[in-house]
């Protein structure tokens, strides 16, 4: 590992030690770091830095020189973090100091033995598919940044009134949901929205997708399961003449009469799993799902 980036949505007082941490780790062994720019200019005025580093501020910025990306905050700083590495493939790895962490898995007083275990080689690469949206007519909100890691989101807008939204798989009609919207998730973003209204939790290395209906009044509507090579099409009708497309933490207002077409995206996102970590543990972790008392 000779060049990294350093990523964070905002400056916390509560993660200045970690940041530090994190710096003094990598100077160690002789590794570049460069910072995004708003977030080094955040560091330098709290006058957290000894030193000047070089900076980045986009997609054009960076480049498959980068060994790996390091992210320091939750899962929403590692899904903004992915509109910059794009399809570089550089590997993203997050230190927690968010809330929950299913994609920033590194916790605080961890980083210090994380970095020796990167330089050791003791990690694995794990790849996580994202969606891409195109619609018709177009809109410029996702011209450029057009793919979700977690989910990409169809949700009614101004209006207390359920919207109806038409499905294709392949050009084959499914079904009409009547809902609040509709959740079209990776298996990455399977443990967020998705979750929390009734999906499946998917493992990160399954070739699937899951569709979920937001507060369906389709009494017999439930998530479903589909193969991540199925092109998805949706036809939104609805009281209110727009409704609202999401892409992780990005948002856009679009006209009713907007066809959106949804895939699998042609290139994936690579997260870093240390040798001591699982998905199934992390899953444990978070989901408390070991705190029964038949389990000790």
């Amino acid at each position: 590992m000779k060049k990294v980036a350093i990523y964070a949505q905002s400056y916390s007082l509560n993660a200045e030690k970690e940041v530090k941490t994190l710096i003094k780790c990598l100077e160690k062994h002789n590794i570049v770091i460069f910072i995004e720019e708003e977030y080094y200019n955040l560091l330098t005025s709290h006058e957290v830095l000894s030193k000047k580093y070089p900076v980045f501020s986009h997609f054009n910025d960076l480049s498959d020189s980068f060994d790996m990306l390091f992210t320091v905050g939750g899962d929403g700083t590692i899904l903004r973090a992915v509109t910059y590495i794009r399809n570089l493939n550089i590997p993203i790895l997050g230190i927690n100091t968010g809330r929950l962490g299913f994609l920033a898995t590194i916790q605080k007083k961890e980083i210090k033995e994380a970095i020796a275990s990167i330089m050791e080689g003791k990690f694995s690469l794990q790849e996580r598919s994202l969606l891409q949206i195109q619609t018709n007519p177009g809109t410029e909100t996702f011209s450029e940044l057009n793919f979700a890691l977690n989910e990409v989101t169809i949700a009614r807008r101004n209006t207390t009134s359920m919207i109806g939204i038409k499905t294709y798989l392949d050009e084959e009609y499914l079904t009409n949901y009547w809902a609040d919207g509709l959740i079209i998730s990776t298996p990455t973003g399977s443990t967020g929205y998705s979750l929390s209204c009734g999906g499946p939790v998917i493992l990160p290395d399954s070739t699937s997708l899951v569709i979920t209906p937001i507060a369906p009044h389709n009494l017999n509507a439930r998530p479903i399961i589909i193969p991540e090579k199925t092109n998805i099409q949706l036809e939104v009708s609805a009281r209110e003449k727009d409704f609202l497309i999401s892409l992780d933490s990005r948002i856009a207002t679009v006209p009713q009469e907007t066809i959106v077409q949804i895939q699998k995206a042609p290139f994936t996102v690579k997260t870093i799993l240390l040798e001591n970590q699982s998905y199934l543990k992390t899953l444990r972790q978070k989901l408390l799902w070991g705190e029964d008392t038949r389990n000790k």
